[in-house]
């Protein structure tokens, strides 16, 4: 989905909302420059997607339109069919990068994480047929997640695993460091983005 058709939705949704909102708030809920949210907004009053309304006098009111439901409909289903792509792009991704792990005879394995990218990677490890023993939360936020306990780095016996994948898609050097630091070998640990 190209950024600006996303920035629309995002002015679309906020208005059909139907709360009080001002354009600072849309600009900073969107990271952009105010002044870019101004022209967003003129842009979308030329196309007849929304209405300005200024009752009472020193008060804007920005209305979605029949035309505006229409266009952000439109935009959901677009935004819809992108994130669906990615995410099978995604899954795809992590599935070739895993695959491997069934011909070193990897078995155990505990997930560093709770992102989005730790549910990724545990939907794939189960549909290789390779067991999540655990997760482990870099925070000490203990509990379950996925119907797996959580566990602190400290309060884990990493003895009983093969490997430990750390779920995420950033600069992992820092969890690596922590995982070592802990008795881990470095050999046993697999990022998503190497």
């Amino acid at each position: 989905m190209e950024k600006e058709s996303e920035r629309q939705l995002t002015i679309l949704t906020e208005i059909a909302e139907g709360r009080p909102i001002t354009q600072r708030a849309i600009a900073d809920k969107m990271g952009v420059a105010l002044g870019l949210v101004n022209l967003y907004l003129k842009r979308l009053v030329r196309k007849g997607y929304i209405k300005v309304s200024t009752i009472p006098s020193n008060r804007i009111k920005y209305l979605l339109t029949p035309k505006g439901v229409a266009e952000k409909a439109r935009l959901t289903y677009e935004y819809m069919g992108y994130s669906l792509q990615l995410y099978r792009k995604t899954r795809s991704t992590i599935r070739e990068g895993l695959e491997p792990l069934l011909e070193k005879g990897v078995r155990r394995i505990a997930i560093y994480g709770t992102s989005e990218a730790a549910e990724l990677t545990f939907l794939t490890l189960r549909e290789l047929g390779l067991e999540v023993v655990a997760v482990i939360h870099e925070d000490g936020e203990t509990g379950a997640f996925l119907g797996l306990p959580v566990f602190t780095l400290s309060d884990f016996p990493s003895e009983e695993l093969d490997l430990i994948i750390i779920a995420s898609f950033t600069d992992n050097r820092r969890d690596i460091s922590n995982i070592t630091k802990q008795g881990f070998p470095p050999e046993r640990i697999l990022t998503l983005n190497h």
